[in-house]
């Protein structure tokens, strides 16, 4: 379906936090998303995938996760310098602003007319993986998607070490997982040892998937973009997302 695409601007710890906003152009009550980009806040490649998503039918908020040290509408590079710049920004941005970022789009998408506040979710590559996790913590969230999540295996998403996997336990709706067995920030060993950490908790509907790709394989702007996973990937977030939530 057509989309249309819109900015809001949202005050958060007395910081400007800046929605990247796509949703159907159709009248409708959809499901929001909380979506969350990698640590090169919301580029083109970013963008079109929240253009993607809201075209099957949702109402996809983006925030700038960096909104507290980056100028507004900065978008970084995805080069040396650029990783340096977003790694930096992640460690100094304390676990705690994280989460008040989340609680604010998400009590945003179930003001707003077209959500439907009973069908919530959350998606996030990276970082925004990690971050995606502990939004799905919040008991309002019916369906959470974590592709290639960083720091999960050791608390390493902001400053200070977070407790996002051992809370796990916490998690009421779906999970979904994804990650590449070629990603050196996500190697076998931490893989294991979150999904084992997960499965300690039976209660949970989880599911994971693992493709031979390297991470941020569904950046389509880099060398280590692979169309194919890429898309394989895509139609199971989107057939997840689908089941549980419309």
């Amino acid at each position: 379906m057509q989309i249309r695409r819109e900015t809001v601007g949202l005050s958060v710890d007395q910081s400007l936090m800046r929605l990247y906003v796509a949703r159907p152009r159709a009248q409708g009550c959809w499901p929001g998303i909380l979506f969350y980009s990698d640590i090169y806040q919301l580029g083109e490649p970013i963008t079109r995938l929240a253009d993607r998503l809201a075209g099957h039918g949702y109402v996809v908020a983006a925030p700038e996760i960096f909104h507290r040290r980056e100028p507004l509408g900065a978008v970084i590079e995805p080069d040396a310098i650029g990783r340096l710049r977003g790694n930096d920004n992640a460690a100094k941005t304390p676990v705690a602003a994280y989460d008040a970022d989340a609680a604010a789009v998400l009590d945003w998408l179930a003001a707003d007319g077209g959500v439907d506040a009973n069908r919530l979710g959350a998606v996030g590559f990276c970082i925004g993986g990690h971050l995606a996790f502990r939004a799905g913590l919040r008991p309002e969230l019916k369906a959470t998607v974590c592709i290639y999540p960083t720091g999960l295996q050791d608390g390493r998403v902001g400053s200070g070490v977070a407790d996002s996997l051992q809370r796990v336990g916490e998690i009421q709706g779906a999970l979904l997982t994804i990650f590449g067995s070629l990603d050196p920030h996500v190697p076998a060993e931490a893989r294991n040892q979150i999904l084992a950490t997960i499965a300690a908790s039976p209660a949970l509907r989880h599911r994971t998937l693992l493709y031979e790709a390297n991470h941020t394989f569904m950046r389509d702007d880099g060398e280590r973009w692979d169309p194919q996973c890429a898309d394989r990937a895509w139609m199971e977030i989107t057939s997840f997302l689908q089941h549980e939530l419309i």
